[in-house]
C-alpha cells in the first residue's frame, strides 16, 4: 500500500561530503561524526531538536560502542529523550530507515521521526570471534569492510563478480560501461559548478575536521573527495579487474566516508518546518526485490517495479531517476528495461562518481532527488539502488510546488 501521511519538511535533510577511504575523514568515529553533523544542520535549520519524538540510526559499520548506537547518538546530538531502531541493511540501508521513519508517521507512533545514516569504510574494523573447538582453540577472525566485499558467503562470490555475471548474461561491452562512467562524470561536474551551487542547497559545509582533542583543525573539507575526471584515453587503457572479464576500476565505485540525516513527519509539521512553504514532498512508496544468486545489479529492477506499482504510477510519469550504481553495469540494465536514456537519470551525480560510504548513500541520493524535483518545478522522484545478498531497494516519492 501507498503512503498517504508522510512527508518531509523541504531544507530538513543534509549530507557531509563523502570522502574516499583513507581521506580526510579515515579517522572520525562515524556515530561521534553524524551527531555532530546532525546537531549543526538541525540548529543552522532552527529546528528545536526536543521536538523529535523518534531516531533512527542507520549504519552498516561497527565503530567502538555502538552497541549503544541510537540512543547513544541521540544523546550526542541533543534529545537524550528518543530513541529508536537501529537498521544495517548493506546499501539499502537508507531506503529502510526512510520506510521506518514512514511507518512511524502512518500508524500515529510518532509526529516527527529523524533519520541519521553513518559509515566510515576507512578503517574498517577487525573482528575475532572465539572457538574453543578450533585447532588449538585458536578463534575466526574478518576484516569486515574488506573480506564481505569479497565473499558472499551464501552466493559465494565477491561483489564484483556480480557485475560480470550480469555483463556477461546481458552482454554488457567494457566500451558502453565507459561511455556511461564519462557522461555521470559530466553530470556531477554540474552538481560543483558555480562553487558548488547545486550541493551548497543541501551539504553541510565546511567540515573543520579536529584532532582527538578537539581543539587543533587538521583539515578543512570543503566537497567530496575521490571523484575522478576520466578520459575515453583513459578508461580504455585500464584492464579489467578480473580475467576475461569487462569491469575495470574505472567503472566501479570506491568506498567512502560520510553521513546524512533526513526529518520525516506529518503534513501540517511538514509545512510548519519546512524553508518554503511552497513546496510539499510526500513519502509514496517503498520497494524491494532480491534475484538469483550473483546477479546483484539485477535488483534494481523488480525492487524500482514493486516501488512504482505501490506508488501507483509508471516510469514514464517519473520526473527524476537517481540510482546507486557501484558498477556502471547497474544503469545499463535499468535503463535497457525500462527503455530510457542514459541522460534521463543520475543529474548532478551519483555514488558511482561521488563514492560509497554505504549506509548513508541512498539517502545522499534522494536528498539530490528532492532538489532536483525542486528545480524542475516538482514531479515523481524514483530511487533506486542494489545492496548486498543479490537485493534491491526503491523509494518514490513527489513533490509538489506552489
Amino acid at each position: 500500500m501507498p503512503f498517504e501521511k508522510s512527508f518531509v519538511p523541504y531544507g530538513c535533510y543534509w549530507s557531509t561530503p563523502f570522502c574516499r577511504w583513507q581521506g580526510s575523514f579515515a579517522n572520525l568515529h562515524a556515530l561521534k561524526f553524524a551527531a555532530e553533523v546532525a546537531h549543526r544542520a538541525l540548529t543552522e535549520r532552527k529546528i528545536p531538536i526536543e521536538r523529535i519524538e523518534t531516531f533512527i540510526l542507520g549504519w552498516t559499520i561497527p565503530q567502538k560502542s555502538c552497541f549503544y548506537g541510537a540512543p547513544w547518538t541521540a544523546g550526542m546530538l541533543g534529545n537524550a529523550l528518543i530513541t529508536g531502531p537501529m537498521i544495517g541493511q548493506a546499501c539499502a540501508t537508507s531506503a529502510k530507515c526512510v520506510q521506518t521513519a514512514a511507518h512511524e508517521i502512518e500508524c500515529g507512533a510518532s509526529r516527527l521521526a529523524l533519520t541519521v545514516t553513518a559509515d566510515r569504510c576507512s578503517n574498517g574494523p577487525h573482528l575475532y570471534f572465539p572457538n574453543p573447538l578450533g585447532p588449538g582453540g585458536t578463534g575466526e577472525k574478518e576484516d569486515w569492510v574488506l573480506d564481505n566485499f569479497g565473499d558472499d558467503p551464501f552466493a559465494k562470490n565477491a561483489m564484483i563478480d556480480t557485475a560480470e555475471n550480469c555483463a556477461r548474461e546481458y552482454k554488457v561491452t567494457k566500451q558502453e560501461q565507459d561511455e556511461l562512467v564519462l557522461l555521470r562524470e559530466k553530470q556531477y561536474r554540474d552538481a560543483v559548478a558555480n562553487d558548488q551551487a547545486f550541493q551548497k542547497r543541501y551539504m553541510v559545509l565546511p567540515i573543520e575536521v579536529k584532532d582527538p582533542s578537539g581543539r587543533k583543525v587538521l583539515a578543512t573539507v570543503q566537497g567530496d573527495e575521490g571523484p575522478r575526471n576520466s578520459t575515453a584515453e583513459g578508461l580504455a587503457k585500464l584492464k579489467p579487474v578480473k580475467p576475461d572479464g569487462t569491469v575495470s576500476f574505472g567503472a566501479q565505485t570506491f568506498p567512502a566516508d560520510g553521513n546524512c540525516g533526513m526529518l520525516v513527519t506529518t503534513r501540517e509539521m511538514a509545512r510548519d518546518l519546512s524553508k518554503d512553504k511552497n513546496v510539499e514532498i510526500q513519502i509514496l512508496s517503498y520497494g524491494q526485490g532480491r534475484v538469483r544468486k550473483g546477479f546483484m545489479a539485477e535488483a534494481i529492477i523488480p525492487a524500482a517495479k514493486q516501488a512504482l506499482e505501490r506508488a501507483g504510477i509508471g516510469i514514464r510519469d517519473v520526473a527524476v531517476i537517481k540510482t546507486h550504481n557501484p558498477f556502471a553495469v547497474n544503469d545499463v540494465l535499468f535503463c535497457r528495461e525500462f527503455g530510457l536514456k542514459w541522460e534521463q537519470m543520475n543529474n548532478y551525480g551519483s555514488s558511482l562518481v561521488y563514492g560509497h560510504p554505504q549506509g548513508p548513500t541512498g539517502m545522499r541520493l534522494i536528498i539530490e532527488m528532492i532538489e532536483e524535483l525542486v528545480l524542475k518545478g516538482g514531479g515523481y522522484g524514483l530511487f533506486d539502488g542494489c545492496a548486498a545478498g543479490d537485493t534491491g531497494a526503491a523509494v518514490v516519492l513527489k513533490v509538489n510546488c506552489k
